[in-house]
Protein backbone atom coordinates (compact mmCIF):
# COMPACT_ATOMS: atom_id res chain seq x y z
CA UNK A 1 0.00 0.00 0.00
CA UNK A 2 1.27 3.47 -0.92
CA UNK A 3 1.57 6.27 1.54
CA UNK A 4 -1.03 9.02 1.08
CA UNK A 5 1.63 11.61 1.82
CA UNK A 6 3.84 10.30 -0.98
CA UNK A 7 0.95 10.23 -3.44
CA UNK A 8 -0.28 13.75 -2.62
CA UNK A 9 3.07 15.61 -2.64
CA UNK A 10 3.21 16.14 -6.44
CA UNK A 11 -0.37 17.45 -6.39
CA UNK A 12 0.40 19.74 -3.46
CA UNK A 13 3.33 21.28 -5.37
CA UNK A 14 1.16 21.67 -8.46
CA UNK A 15 -1.66 23.24 -6.40
CA UNK A 16 0.77 25.70 -4.77
CA UNK A 17 2.11 26.72 -8.17
CA UNK A 18 -1.39 27.08 -9.61
CA UNK A 19 -2.42 29.33 -6.69
CA UNK A 20 0.67 31.47 -7.20
CA UNK A 21 -0.09 31.76 -10.92
CA UNK A 22 -3.74 32.67 -10.21
CA UNK A 23 -2.70 35.39 -7.75
CA UNK A 24 -0.30 36.82 -10.30
CA UNK A 25 -2.93 36.76 -13.07
CA UNK A 26 -5.48 38.43 -10.76
CA UNK A 27 -2.92 41.08 -9.93
CA UNK A 28 -2.13 41.77 -13.57
CA UNK A 29 -5.54 41.36 -15.25
CA UNK A 30 -8.38 40.86 -12.84
CA UNK A 31 -7.90 43.38 -10.09
CA UNK A 32 -6.24 46.33 -11.73
CA UNK A 33 -7.36 48.93 -14.20
CA UNK A 34 -5.54 49.77 -17.39
CA UNK A 35 -3.31 52.24 -15.55
CA UNK A 36 -2.15 49.67 -12.99
CA UNK A 37 -4.22 50.92 -10.04
CA UNK A 38 -6.54 48.48 -8.31
CA UNK A 39 -9.96 49.27 -9.67
CA UNK A 40 -12.06 51.30 -7.26
CA UNK A 41 -9.60 51.26 -4.39
CA UNK A 42 -7.00 53.91 -5.17
CA UNK A 43 -6.21 55.83 -3.19
CA UNK A 44 -6.98 53.79 -0.09
CA UNK A 45 -9.13 55.87 2.26
CA UNK A 46 -9.98 55.98 5.94
CA UNK A 47 -13.13 57.80 7.06
CA UNK A 48 -14.07 58.63 10.65
CA UNK A 49 -15.92 61.30 12.61
CA UNK A 50 -16.15 63.14 15.88
CA UNK A 51 -19.03 65.38 17.04
CA UNK A 52 -18.02 68.31 14.82
CA UNK A 53 -16.34 66.88 11.71
CA UNK A 54 -15.86 64.00 9.34
CA UNK A 55 -12.25 63.16 8.45
CA UNK A 56 -10.87 61.38 5.42
CA UNK A 57 -7.26 60.26 5.04
CA UNK A 58 -5.78 58.99 1.79
CA UNK A 59 -2.33 57.58 1.12
CA UNK A 60 -0.79 59.52 -1.77
CA UNK A 61 3.00 59.20 -1.55
CA UNK A 62 4.93 61.35 -3.97
CA UNK A 63 1.93 63.50 -4.89
CA UNK A 64 1.67 67.28 -4.75
CA UNK A 65 -1.51 69.04 -3.63
CA UNK A 66 -1.44 70.86 -7.00
CA UNK A 67 -1.94 67.48 -8.74
CA UNK A 68 -5.18 66.80 -6.82
CA UNK A 69 -8.79 67.89 -7.23
CA UNK A 70 -11.10 67.59 -4.23
CA UNK A 71 -14.83 68.23 -4.51
CA UNK A 72 -17.83 67.91 -2.22
CA UNK A 73 -21.13 67.66 -4.10
CA UNK A 74 -24.69 67.17 -2.98
CA UNK A 75 -23.62 67.81 0.60
CA UNK A 76 -22.52 64.22 1.15
CA UNK A 77 -20.32 63.07 -1.75
CA UNK A 78 -16.56 63.48 -1.67
CA UNK A 79 -14.57 63.20 -4.89
CA UNK A 80 -10.77 62.89 -4.92
CA UNK A 81 -9.10 62.97 -8.33
CA UNK A 82 -5.54 63.26 -9.42
CA UNK A 83 -2.73 61.94 -11.50
CA UNK A 84 0.53 60.38 -10.47
CA UNK A 85 3.08 61.12 -13.15
CA UNK A 86 5.44 58.45 -14.45
CA UNK A 87 8.88 59.00 -12.95
CA UNK A 88 11.54 60.00 -15.43
CA UNK A 89 14.95 58.39 -15.34
CA UNK A 90 17.02 60.15 -18.01
CA UNK A 91 19.61 57.81 -19.44
CA UNK A 92 18.44 54.87 -17.32
CA UNK A 93 16.54 51.64 -17.90
CA UNK A 94 13.76 50.17 -15.77
CA UNK A 95 14.43 46.74 -14.29
CA UNK A 96 11.30 46.72 -12.18
CA UNK A 97 8.43 49.18 -11.87
CA UNK A 98 5.90 48.22 -9.19
CA UNK A 99 4.77 51.71 -8.15
CA UNK A 100 1.74 52.74 -10.17
CA UNK A 101 1.14 55.88 -12.17
CA UNK A 102 -1.72 57.46 -14.08
CA UNK A 103 -5.03 59.15 -13.39
CA UNK A 104 -7.25 58.07 -10.50
CA UNK A 105 -10.61 59.02 -9.08
CA UNK A 106 -12.50 58.08 -5.90
CA UNK A 107 -16.08 58.99 -5.10
CA UNK A 108 -17.19 58.37 -1.52
CA UNK A 109 -20.66 58.82 -0.10
CA UNK A 110 -20.29 60.45 3.30
CA UNK A 111 -22.50 59.30 6.19
CA UNK A 112 -24.00 62.80 6.57
CA UNK A 113 -24.07 66.21 4.95
CA UNK A 114 -21.10 68.52 5.39
CA UNK A 115 -20.56 72.26 5.01
CA UNK A 116 -18.83 72.42 1.60
CA UNK A 117 -17.58 75.99 2.20
CA UNK A 118 -15.54 75.01 5.26
CA UNK A 119 -13.77 71.87 3.97
CA UNK A 120 -9.99 71.87 4.54
CA UNK A 121 -7.35 69.64 2.94
CA UNK A 122 -3.71 69.13 3.88
CA UNK A 123 -1.07 66.89 2.29
CA UNK A 124 1.75 65.99 4.64
CA UNK A 125 4.30 63.19 4.31
CA UNK A 126 2.29 61.52 1.55
CA UNK A 127 -0.97 61.47 3.53
CA UNK A 128 -3.89 63.64 2.43
CA UNK A 129 -6.13 64.66 5.34
CA UNK A 130 -9.51 66.20 4.54
CA UNK A 131 -11.51 67.82 7.35
CA UNK A 132 -15.21 68.06 6.52
CA UNK A 133 -17.24 70.09 9.07
CA UNK A 134 -20.72 68.68 9.63
CA UNK A 135 -23.70 70.87 8.88
CA UNK A 136 -25.40 72.15 12.02
CA UNK A 137 -28.52 70.05 11.37
CA UNK A 138 -26.34 66.93 11.12
CA UNK A 139 -24.63 67.41 14.49
CA UNK A 140 -25.99 65.49 17.47
CA UNK A 141 -28.13 67.45 19.89
CA UNK A 142 -28.68 66.71 23.51
CA UNK A 143 -32.38 66.40 24.29
CA UNK A 144 -33.45 67.46 27.75
CA UNK A 145 -36.00 65.22 29.40
CA UNK A 146 -38.73 66.84 31.52
CA UNK A 147 -40.37 65.18 34.43
CA UNK A 148 -43.93 65.80 35.71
Amino acid sequence: MFSTRWQMQPFRDLWTEMNRLQEEMNRVFGRTGGNGYRMGVYPPLDLWQDEENLYVEAELPGMDLADLEIYVTGGNQLSVRGERKRPEIPGGNWHRQERNFGAFSRLVELPQDVDEDKVEAELRNGVLTIKLPKREEAKPRKISVKSN
